[in-house]
């Protein structure tokens, strides 16, 4: 038996570097307060991932698990809404280098709120530990170019044409509920002939970029849905 008369009574907080003129300052607070951080903004059965059933395949190769807590999906939203600079889902972004997307969504990079180095220090504490699990033999750099929040509507864009990523592996994070703020979407993966149509809160799929996993985006037929999305080690 293992007892142990430790107490958590609290801890204190680095405060120097926290930039309280955000929307959601705690946001950025990954690299000074990560255990606050982690309490906060990851998914309580985060760690099952590792222990337990929680991870599923509703299709050959596309794994779905719980990352992100709901505050973290809402504060995320939130921020990019507070920004605005949606592209528009146009072929022509001069975000990108050489000016041009060849599949375009209606996105806002993070880079344009300024959490992309919150997000690739994520990718490598969180999202690299998943994708070696799921992936044997597989070692990440956890590396990402492209790291954007995609706004479908019905008005605006609906869906999303058949494609492959440049990544090797990517994540597609659900950051609002189908059912209560939008009907429709999903993805569906041509190679199996299979969708995934009820996606989940908070939880995120992983699937290969290339090759093997032409998917498409299925269209949203009302509401707003957003997702997270991150084209890792391209």
């Amino acid at each position: 038996m293992y007892v142990s008369n430790l107490h958590e009574f609290g801890r204190l907080l680095p405060t120097e570097g926290y930039n309280a003129s955000r929307l959601h300052s705690d946001l950025w607070e990954i690299f000074d307060n990560p255990l606050d951080w982690k309490e906060k903004y990851i998914h309580p059965k985060y760690s099952e991932i590792f222990t337990g059933g929680v991870v599923e395949e509703p299709c050959p190769d596309v794994f779905w698990f719980p990352i992100f807590s709901e505050t973290t999906c809402d504060e995320l939203v939130e921020e990019v809404e507070n920004c605005g600079e949606w592209s528009g889902g146009k072929n022509e972004d001069k975000r990108l280098v050489g000016g041009y997307e060849n599949v375009p969504t209606d996105d806002i990079h993070l880079t344009q709120v300024g959490l992309d180095q919150v997000w690739l220090h994520f990718i490598r504490e969180y999202i690299a530990p998943v994708a070696l699990k799921l992936f044997s033999g597989y070692h990440t750099k956890g590396f990402a170019m492209l790291n954007f929040v995609v706004k479908y509507t019905p008005e605006r864009q609906a869906y999303l044409k058949p494609h492959h990523d440049s990544s090797t592996f990517t994540i597609n994070i659900a950051l609002n509920n189908k059912g209560i703020d939008y009907q429709g979407g999903g993805c569906k993966f041509h190679r199996y002939n299979c969708a995934v149509e009820s996606p989940r809160k908070g939880w995120s799929f992983i699937h290969p970029g290339r090759l093997t996993h032409l998917h498409e985006g299925l269209p949203t037929t009302n509401g707003t849905r957003y997702i997270a999305v991150s084209f890792v080690d391209p």
